[in-house]
């Protein structure tokens, strides 16, 4: 369990109720240290807007007739203090989660909090995520679906794409044969049928091996299934990176491709060999893999400082 300090003005039953939704976050939900003290600081903001707001301090059943109003002011506050809209939306997504938890849990039931609408953003040009972003992605994931297990098991595909740089037909296409516990590698039936063998990290083996040993169908041969137990459709993986896409306020172009583009992209930000990339990614030609990479022009500019004989004077 994560223990956090509550850092705002509560009355009794509304801490004891908060500790409740946080030991919930990191025994059921599996959320990380991290998400739960993003969730902690956002929430932190809100009830001391509420206590501000309403002048006194907020108890269970001030959360229970909170008006639309007074969360839209919430909001506008938020960005005249200057919060970002990614940060104001951010707060959205921790604030609504706990008032989630309550309603499913028979303690609080706000009708407006469905209606607040988290700020849009800018859509920008396919690109791959940042390497922050992506760890906020495979937290949320755990901790974004109903069901533990269905969470477990989208941050395992999801640390499986990003990892391996696999297309999402293929990562679909695993049976538990493929990836054995501990396995070195993954054996890969890509386009044209063509196998390869890619290395497999330690984080996407336990992300997968927490998700097969919390998963309720133990008697399938395929890794990934959805809640009847069948081989799960590229479709619901898309509708999970869609949520994900609204709770952190992704731009358009993050979905489950461009975890297989961000895996590109930061293997040769970091280094890795343009050639071997294009192998990892089953690539005939190595002009796709060139469309696949999107290193940032500082990158590229220190490369050449160091490499070319002319720039070292």
């Amino acid at each position: 369990m994560v223990s956090v300090s509550l850092g705002f003005a509560a009355q009794a039953d509304l801490h004891e109720a908060i500790e409740r939704w946080q030991r919930w976050l990191s025994t059921e939900k599996g959320a990380s240290p991290a998400t739960i003290r993003a969730y902690n600081t956002d929430l932190a903001e809100f009830l001391a807007f509420m206590a501000d707001y309403r002048e006194r301090k907020p108890g269970l059943n001030d959360l229970g007739n909170i008006s639309l109003m007074e969360f839209r002011a919430w909001l506008s506050a938020r960005a005249m203090e200057g919060a970002q809209a990614v940060t104001r939306a951010r707060g959205i997504s921790g604030v609504r989660n706990l008032f989630k938890w309550l309603d499913r849990h028979g303690i609080v039931h706000n009708p407006h909090i469905g209606a607040l609408k988290a700020p849009k953003l800018k859509s920008s040009l396919p690109r791959p995520l940042h390497e922050k972003d992506m760890g906020a992605l495979l937290d949320e994931a755990a901790s974004l679906p109903d069901a533990p297990w269905i969470g477990l098991r989208d941050r395992a595909l999801f640390t499986l794409l990003y990892g391996c740089g696999l297309r999402i037909s293929e990562a679909l296409a695993l049976n538990r044969n493929d990836l054995p516990p501990g396995s070195a590698t993954v054996r890969v039936l890509g386009k044209g049928s063509k196998e390869r063998q890619v290395p497999v990290l330690p984080a996407v083996n336990e992300a997968v091996a927490t998700y097969l040993e919390a998963c309720p169908w133990q008697g399938t041969d395929a890794i990934f299934v959805g809640s009847r137990g069948d081989r799960l459709n590229a479709s619901v993986a898309r509708k999970q990176m869609q949520a994900l896409r609204g709770a952190l306020q992704l731009p358009d172009s993050a979905t489950p491709h461009a975890l297989r583009h961000s895996f590109a992209t930061h293997l040769l930000g970091g280094g890795a060999d343009l050639r071997a990339i294009q192998d990892l990614l089953g690539h005939a030609s190595l002009s796709t893999t060139q469309r696949y990479t999107d290193v940032d022009t500082e990158k590229l500019l220190a490369v050449y400082a160091d490499a070319h004989p002319r720039a070292r004077g």
